[in-house]
């Protein structure tokens, strides 16, 4: 099935919208292919400031209309306590939170952005997905992520080169629980990495001390900068170390 056959089947859709490469060439088919397209961004403390920003960016640059909705995954005690399954109680935390917004608009059926690429057998949050009956069209139309960053750069979107970026609970290791303060960590320490110039890595946290993590490119230049690092990322972690093997590259 091609993508422009699924919005054709399914005509009037809500779209579950991160800002990442895949929801953002979602948003830009389902605004060109389908007769109703309903966005909906949610807001919450597992999210970057800087997701937020690019989503509402494209959605300007399309001149799609999007509903920003807000919810706190923590409010669920499953989800603070950290799981190896975390992941698929946030996501019915997220996706009820869409649901609600959208049988509201008056959108019976939900999209993600899950593409071909995507291994579902280690991905607790997929089985949330199908027992709330969100369906995947990248991932049923076969479109890898490869193939997207492909489509992405072709119709224009800025997105096309963005790294693959989890969401800010998965710097926390399994078992240790999350809070709001943990993460607000994690994200000022990247966003202060960012500032510096780095522009694929990790801040990995466990019990108040930070292991970073980059991908090999850049590996060098940060082992150089440690001291610099370690000065900025002082107010939110009392031990910074650098983790001596580079991390793959985000795809």
């Amino acid at each position: 099935m091609e993508l422009q056959e699924f919005f054709t089947a399914h005509p009037r859709v809500a779209l579950a919208f991160s800002g990442g490469v895949d929801s953002s060439y979602l948003l830009y088919a389902g605004f060109k292919w389908a007769a109703k397209l309903g966005v909906y961004y949610v807001k919450s403390p597992f999210q970057p400031e800087f997701e937020y920003r690019d989503a509402l960016r494209l959605t300007r640059e399309l001149g799609a209309e999007v509903t920003v909705l807000t919810a706190d995954p923590l409010s669920d005690p499953l989800v603070a306590a950290n799981p190896a399954n975390r992941c698929y109680y946030c996501k019915k935390v997220i996706m009820s939170t869409i649901k609600a917004a959208a049988v509201r608009d008056g959108f019976d059926l939900i999209i993600d952005g899950t593409n071909a690429s995507d291994d579902i057998s280690d991905r607790p949050g997929y089985k949330a997905l199908g027992e709330e009956g969100v369906l995947s069209p990248l991932r049923i139309c076969g479109i890898t992520k490869a193939r997207l960053r492909e489509l992405s750069k072709e119709a224009g979107l800025f997105t096309w080169s963005k790294p693959a970026y989890a969401c800010l609970a998965t710097r926390i290791p399994t078992g240790e629980a999350i809070t709001a303060e943990k993460l607000h960590a994690v994200e000022q320490s990247e966003d202060a990495l960012f500032r510096m110039g780095f522009t694929d890595f990790r801040v990995r946290t466990k019990d108040g001390a930070a292991k970073l993590q980059f991908i090999a490119e850049q590996h060098g230049e940060a082992a150089k900068r440690m001291d610099e690092i370690k000065a900025a990322l002082a107010p939110y972690y009392s031990e910074v170390s650098l983790d001596p093997i580079p991390r793959e590259k985000s795809k």
